[in-house]
């Protein structure tokens, strides 16, 4: 029922949302009288305030129609590689020919959508062949598309590695690092002519044992039963993925918000104060950062509640005990794909040595062909996006790849 209440709570705000957008015009509009009445900017951005809290947010756009590559201009288009029920595989194809090493990122299948990478991508444009994961919104897949366990996340990476072939670049942000290392270790068990020439893995949970986080103990406290009472919910009727059993997407905005409230609060504060002042630029990059922080999509119950146990109850990948289809994940057999993981200083969600026990498990990668960068002073966020990310971070993966990466280089 929580499912259909929140619908019906954004149902009957809708026609409060409408006619409060219809007065932000009249009050904001400089050819009309009352936008000279006394405090009308402090109504108008009320209204906006109002508006933003209960508005809708659709899936973000990329928005990456270009990139600049030795002084030159080149046009981006974005192309649908392959498509999975779940997962939409994405080239940012540049106009150019360039043979430049391909890199896959694995975007996290954790409540935002992979344009929260947008910076990610950005920044690799002028050296790479970008792809990406496009994850769907689990409440728009039909129920005849079957279930998405955490294997089928594995099998997806391996699907699309064996699609881009030999040598690609590997780099998984966050969530992603558990399942991108265990399709790594499957391929390198089986001589896999597609494995990648690197991987590289930022601010994600390989053993979360290590330095343990809010997060991670929140998660560890809760049996699976609470999760699944809880937390899973049916989709209504009239999504086309009606009847399938997801982790909503308005609930895990709710746990985002709640892990810094005062933040947020502020953040909105200072948005109606900057309103009211007529800060546009202040403004409009608040709008920016909701837009994206706020949409945010549904997750396959089957894929979520083994999530949580994998990785955050039984820590199976970091004890060796991790299984997909049966088979036992050894990244020990991984000797010829170089590894670079990173993490951020500051990082509240995922604590210090969870990615680089990646390191411990893949014991048989060459000293040579292994680093691991700590980003100061940055938060989780930081790492993939922001200035922090492509004045610091960002460097130490271009380079990484330029020694190690294949496809040409």
């Amino acid at each position: 029922m929580l499912y259909e209440l929140h619908e019906f709570r954004s149902a009957a705000f809708s026609p409060l949302t409408m006619w409060a957008q219809a007065s932000i015009g009249l009050l904001s509009d400089p050819e009309n009288v009352l936008s000279y009445v006394p405090f009308s900017r402090n109504m108008a951005a009320s209204y906006e305030l109002l508006v933003r809290l209960n508005q809708p947010y659709p899936k973000p756009e990329f928005n990456l129609a270009e990139t600049t590559i030795d002084g030159n201009t080149v046009a981006v288009s974005e192309v649908i590689a392959l498509d999975k029920p779940f997962c939409q595989l994405r080239h940012f194809k540049r106009a150019t020919n360039r043979q430049d090493p391909i890199v896959l990122i694995v975007a996290p299948l954790s409540g935002h959508f992979a344009t929260l990478l947008r910076d990610t991508v950005r920044a690799m444009l002028p050296h790479f062949d970008v792809y990406i994961t496009d994850w769907v919104d689990a409440k728009t897949v039909p129920l005849s598309a079957g279930a998405f366990h955490l294997d089928d996340y594995v099998e997806y990476v391996r699907s699309f590695l064996s699609f881009l072939g030999r040598g690609v670049n590997v780099v998984s942000v966050c969530q992603p690092t558990v399942p991108v290392l265990a399709a790594i270790s499957l391929m390198a068990e089986q001589n896999d002519l597609c494995l990648p020439a690197s991987m590289t893995m930022m601010g994600g949970p390989i053993d979360t044992r290590k330095s343990p986080t809010t997060v991670n103990e929140f998660a560890k406290k809760h049996p699976i039963s609470w999760f699944e009472r809880k937390l899973i919910y049916p989709v209504p009727m009239k999504h086309p993925g009606a009847g399938r059993r997801v982790y909503p997407g308005f609930l895990q905005h709710v746990g985002f918000v709640s892990m810094n409230p005062s933040k947020h609060v502020n953040s909105h504060w200072d948005f109606y104060l900057n309103l009211v002042k007529g800060d546009g630029d202040s403004a409009e990059a608040h709008r920016r950062f909701y837009d994206e922080y706020n949409a945010v999509l549904d997750m396959p119950a089957e894929y979520y509640l083994e999530t949580i146990r994998t990785v955050f109850h039984e820590h199976e990948l970091a004890r060796g005990k991790m299984k997909v289809r049966g088979q036992l994940v050894r990244p020990a057999v991984i000797k010829d794909v170089a590894l670079l993981t990173i993490e951020g200083e500051l990082d509240d969600i995922t604590g210090r040595g969870q990615t680089e026990a990646a390191h411990d498990l893949c014991a048989n990668v060459p000293a040579e062909k292994r680093q691991h960068y700590t980003a100061k002073g940055a938060g989780h966020y930081g790492i993939f996006s922001g200035r922090r990310y492509r004045e610091e971070v960002y460097p130490q993966i271009r380079d990484f790849i330029s020694r190690h990466g294949g496809n040409n280089l």
